[in-house]
């Protein structure tokens, strides 16, 4: 006597009769926008309950400041508000993607020259690094070096610890980073030059001391 197929034995299918591992491509490998977004590292700086008052009490929410990077010297920000901490920090992940920029590294490890960066009271003080240094920085500065790639930095912040003005003091401080190839196409020279003058300027600075 044949056995009736119970639901057990049937493939599992999704809305609409259709298989439920469609969003995925052959063989189960991840889509394009998938694969995009496993690229980007993501680091949760800071979160906060807020409250607002309103007719019959007060109503909380929380607040997540998030910094997304590839790892390769692309790297943003991002805060979102929302009822539950998942939402939230979806919303500032989802800015962060947006408001993502690209900054030139030093022999993809670190920062071609010192900077200085201010937002609010917030002040930041970064340095280039010599190979195996590692990343000397406070917490919300070490989010950012790390999803951006960096490897050897050191950064002093002042004035304040709030995280927001620190993240984009931070950030003000590394858009003002010039490359010597960006330098060399504004002075219309190559990027040999450049480097040899300082290279030269150095060498000379070390003769005399």
């Amino acid at each position: 006597m044949a056995r009736t197929p119970t639901t057990s034995d049937r493939p599992e299918r999704g809305r609409g009769g259709e298989r439920s591992d469609r969003g995925r491509g052959r063989g189960g490998e991840q889509t394009p926008r998938e694969r995009e977004e496993s690229e980007f590292v993501d680091k949760l700086v800071h979160i906060n309950r807020v409250a607002k008052v309103v007719k019959g009490g007060r109503r909380f929410a929380f607040a997540a400041l998030v910094v997304v990077g590839d790892a390769k010297g692309r790297v943003g920000f991002g805060s979102g508000k929302a009822r539950e901490v998942p939402e939230a920090i979806r919303k500032a992940t989802e800015q962060a993607k947006r408001n993502m920029v690209k900054i030139a590294l030093r022999e993809g490890r670190t920062l071609h020259h010192d900077a200085f960066g201010r937002f609010g009271a917030g002040r930041v003080v970064l340095r280039a690094a010599p190979a195996g240094t590692g990343i000397i920085a406070g917490g919300p500065m070490r989010a950012v070096f790390e999803t951006m790639g960096v490897q050897d930095v050191v950064a002093k912040c002042l004035g304040t610890s709030n995280p927001h003005n620190m993240i984009k003091a931070t950030f003000a401080a590394l858009v003002n980073l010039a490359s010597p190839r960006s330098v060399a196409a504004k002075r219309g020279k190559k990027v040999g030059e450049i480097i040899g003058r300082r290279d030269g300027a150095a060498a000379a600075a070390a003769a005399g001391a």
